[in-house]
């Protein structure tokens, strides 16, 4: 199904309790100026449903379901305030986290202790949160640019991945005061990057440079892989929860794109349902093949991978 958004999509998110219910952050004016929304929707077999919607002061760039509570959900703002909802009360958020000082870019809730989340902000910050306190538990500044994405290891409780504008990603245990691994991983801003699940070494990271790259975190000199295809920056690369080979990419050229990273022709599908940037990819972590994308052009698609996402 295929759904459109009231303002332009930033990013989407499946529910990690619910198989049916997916978030999307969204901006005004394509994120420069205005309001953002979180909507969420489920997944029917009449469509895409809208259940809640939540009006932000500024743009809202990514969403972040709880590991706690299945109607928690946290957002960063433009602003840089991070705001946490309960999408059962349609009232104001239940708590304000106001401590960067520009974009906040990316959150990412800890799958392990599920007690508390992590922003990265165009400040150059990574900051980690309790939900239940409005100040920081900590705060890193080693980035000499904007902070793009953070994301916690699958299997490491401690470890969290970030990468910047400054053509590195550093990798940090939340228990230092300081990063404990730094490698310069493309030619240009690193947008994104995302974890394997099943091999704790590999990570993937995607960049304006217009390459995907493929690393082992034990040996960071050179990559393990390099995927071309894209024909802009890439805005979001996602591992698949179900094949450890399998990720999805989403990019500026406005397609949304299926790779096998250890195939000899890595990429299985280029997908051109976006008349606009191509912002968010996501996994259904339940259901198999099951893939939700958005974009400037305020579309929100449901498909299952073989088939096409504006028919499906």
């Amino acid at each position: 199904p295929v759904t459109k958004t009231e303002f332009q999509a930033f990013g989407v998110s499946w529910s990690p309790f619910e198989e049916t219910r997916l978030a999307v952050a969204t901006s005004q004016n394509f994120g420069i100026v205005g309001n953002g929304k979180l909507e969420v929707f489920e997944n029917t077999p009449r469509g895409l449903v809208p259940t809640a919607g939540f009006y932000t002061r500024d743009a809202l760039y990514e969403v972040a379901w709880s590991e706690q509570n299945e109607n928690h959900i946290i957002g960063g703002c433009g602003d840089g305030s991070i705001k946490l909802w309960d999408i059962t009360i349609a009232q104001k958020p239940l708590r304000g986290f106001e401590e960067h000082t520009q974009e906040c870019a990316s959150v990412d809730w800890n799958p392990h202790t599920m007690d508390g989340f992590t922003s990265a902000s165009w400040d150059n910050s990574l900051k980690l949160w309790s939900p239940h306190q409005a100040q920081s538990l900590r705060t890193w500044r080693e980035h000499v640019s904007c902070v793009y994405a953070c994301r916690w290891a699958p299997h490491d409780r401690s470890m969290i991945a970030t990468c910047s504008g400054d053509q590195t990603v550093k990798m940090w245990d939340v228990r230092g005061a300081r990063s404990n691994g730094t490698w310069r991983a493309h030619e240009n801003e690193v947008l994104t990057l995302d974890w394997n699940k099943y091999n704790p070494n590999i990570l993937a990271t995607g960049s304006v440079d217009k390459t995907i790259r493929i690393w082992d975190i034990r040996s960071t000199h050179k990559p393990l892989r390099i995927l071309y295809g894209h024909g802009w920056g890439v805005k979001k690369v996602k591992f698949s929860p179900h094949h450890e080979t399998q990720l999805a990419s989403c990019s500026y050229d406005m397609s949304v794109a299926l790779w096998d990273t250890a195939a000899p022709e890595p990429r299985r599908d280029r997908m051109e349902h976006h008349t606009e940037f191509a912002a968010g990819v996501d996994f259904n972590i339940f259901v198999e093949g099951l893939v939700a994308s958005c974009g400037w052009d305020s579309k929100v698609c449901v498909w299952r991978l073989g088939q096409d996402p504006l028919r499906s």
